[in-house]
């Protein structure tokens, strides 16, 4: 059976395959120059949220990644150049080694992101962690999905919003999100459900306005992200009957406009265990890099510009819309 196949399987008959949906409309998905080295440093989390693509949890404990593996990350984002490595997860703060690696980066002069669910940065184990980050200006980007308590607790667990709003409050004590300190504090919101998400500008104006007069809470900047039909996310669209509508609606609103600025093009993902992907997604949906997997330690820099990149049916999720990014 042929890839097409298999993507023809997949799909509603309504729905026609990204690549042919591309093809249509005479556009290739090529990269630029790759200025970007995300790196996801483990798939152990302390939440099963229904919306994950990687089905990160507390049982993939063994799927974190090494103070080895994060030393050729390191050099490696030396050799390439890259301007900023986003870290992730999981829930990266429960790597042992990840205020090691927030050292090694900053000793490269990189600027560095960090992702977080907010849920447990703020616990008293993760203080060197919190320290690390204040003294070399990493950004916080913190996902927050809804500030309705039965959205949120219902896609992410019991008594999460308290927790977040109590990890806003000390982040902002100590300068994260406020004007002037270089503190950046972003916040993620995606979709509670099977469908696309408000407007961007809507949508932070909104949270702006409650967390202020709620919680007294600031932030920098937020951003507005579609649910990707992968992994736990697209286990729930299947039991509960929505994933060809869901499908069905990604695909009807495909915007060409968006291909622009899809974060692939500037890109590339490294795995827990140091393997390459175009971008997250592929990573969940195991598309390696090139169509080979390549180890971080054998590149010698990033991809090429204009070096194809791998697409799938869940790129319908990035270019919905006013698109992902």
């Amino acid at each position: 059976m042929t890839d097409l196949d298999d993507a023809l399987k997949e799909l509603p008959r309504s729905v026609d395959p990204f690549a042919l949906t591309l093809h249509r409309h005479n556009l290739e998905l090529k990269r630029a120059r790759t200025t970007i080295l995300q790196v996801n440093v483990a798939l152990l989390c302390n939440l099963t949220c229904k919306h994950c693509h990687l089905e990160a949890g507390p049982q993939r404990s063994e799927e974190v990644m090494n103070l080895g593996t994060m030393e050729k990350v390191a050099a490696f984002a030396e050799r390439g150049s890259f301007e900023v490595v986003d870290v992730t997860g999981g829930a990266p703060e429960l790597n042992s080694n990840i205020v090691a690696f927030i050292e090694l980066l900053a000793a490269g002069q990189k600027t560095v992101m960090f992702r977080s669910n907010l849920t447990i940065l703020t616990d008293e184990k993760r203080r060197e962690l919190l320290e690390s980050c204040c003294r070399h200006r990493v950004a916080i980007v913190g996902s927050l999905p809804s500030l309705n308590v039965n959205q949120l607790e219902a896609q992410r667990g019991s008594g999460v919003l308290e927790k977040i709003l109590t990890a806003l409050k000390r982040l902002n004590s100590i300068g994260y999100g406020q004007p002037g300190t270089g503190l950046q504090l972003d916040l993620v919101c995606n979709p509670t459900g099977a469908f696309l998400p408000s407007s961007q500008h809507g949508t932070e104006r909104k949270f702006r306005f409650d967390l202020q007069k709620k919680w007294g809470i600031v932030f920098s900047n937020l951003y507005t992200f579609a649910n990707v039909p992968l992994g736990r996310f697209r286990q729930w669209l299947s039991a509960s009957g929505n994933i060809d509508k869901y499908m069905e609606k990604l695909a009807s609103s495909f915007n060409p406009c968006t291909l622009e600025g899809l974060m692939c093009q500037k890109l590339v993902s490294v795995s827990w265990d140091g393997y390459l992907y175009d971008c997250d997604f592929n990573l969940a949906a195991g598309i390696p890099l090139g169509g080979a997997r390549n180890h971080v330690s054998a590149m010698e820099g990033p991809p090429m510009p204009g070096t194809p990149i791998a697409v799938s049916d869940h790129c319908y999720a990035c270019t919905a819309g006013a698109g992902f990014t």
